[in-house]
């Protein structure tokens, strides 16, 4: 399984607390946040990651260089702010598998990544989207599904219960490359680019109860430093 993780983020609703460092970066009692995802990627038996850098890259370059543990990490530049649309389009170039993991660097949810690769190829998925329930959307929005499918996305989703986008996608990396570049250099991938085409390819959700935390605001990034050790350590 190849992966890719978005790693450029600048983490601005986390700068009074978290600064001069990527948000992936991000101190978790004494470990930056993406040592949690690739010890995690490690558990699910992933050999290489390609991280999608940007912001202050230096600061991840230098505490994780080539090798963390027994993973092989690449590296994309971004020389300007690409967007998480933009980020996955230059990653998708040098990836090899026909389906590719990506996972937002700023998230934890600590899915069975076979499980839904096997899910994803039984489909014959373009790209599938780890879903979590929830009973409040309003901070995600909301992912609406039928028949596994997703059909729609509720951007000022309601506070009340449904699903929201984890953070991890697998791409048919042929299929979404032949599509992508139609939106220019500088886009989102899940507001300009899934909620376009959701209808058009084959979109699908896989859903899972397992836990979820995204760092993005102060409140889950204390919360983060309380949880993740029982998680991984």
């Amino acid at each position: 399984m190849e992966v890719i993780i978005l790693a450029g983020g600048f983490g601005t609703r986390l700068q009074s607390i978290v600064k001069n460092v990527p948000k992936p970066m991000a101190d978790i009692n004494g470990r930056p946040f993406l040592s949690f995802l690739l010890d995690y990627l490690i558990n699910q038996k992933v050999k290489k990651v390609l991280l999608s850098v940007c912001y202050k890259h230096e600061a991840i370059e230098n505490y994780f260089g080539f090798r963390y543990k027994n993973i092989e990490i690449g590296y994309v530049f971004e020389t300007i702010p690409l967007g998480t649309g933009g980020a996955i389009r230059e990653a998708l170039k040098y990836v090899s598998d026909d389906n590719v993991i990506v996972l937002n660097g700023d998230t934890f949810f600590c899915i069975n990544l076979s499980e839904m690769y096997d899910f994803h190829r039984g489909k014959s998925s373009n790209l599938t989207i780890a879903v979590k329930a929830t009973e409040n959307c309003s901070r995600y929005g909301a992912v609406i599904i039928q028949n596994d499918k997703i059909v729609q996305f509720e951007e000022k989703a309601s506070n009340s219960f449904g699903y929201i986008n984890g953070g991890i996608y697998i791409i048919n990396s042929k299929v979404i490359s032949s599509i992508i570049d139609e939106f220019g250099n500088q886009f989102s991938f899940e507001r300009d680019f899934i909620q376009k085409i959701a209808k058009k390819i084959n979109v699908f959700s896989y859903i899972s109860n397992d836990y979820f935390i995204d760092i993005g605001i102060p409140e889950d990034y204390e919360r983060a430093k309380k949880e993740l050790v029982f998680y991984l350590k």
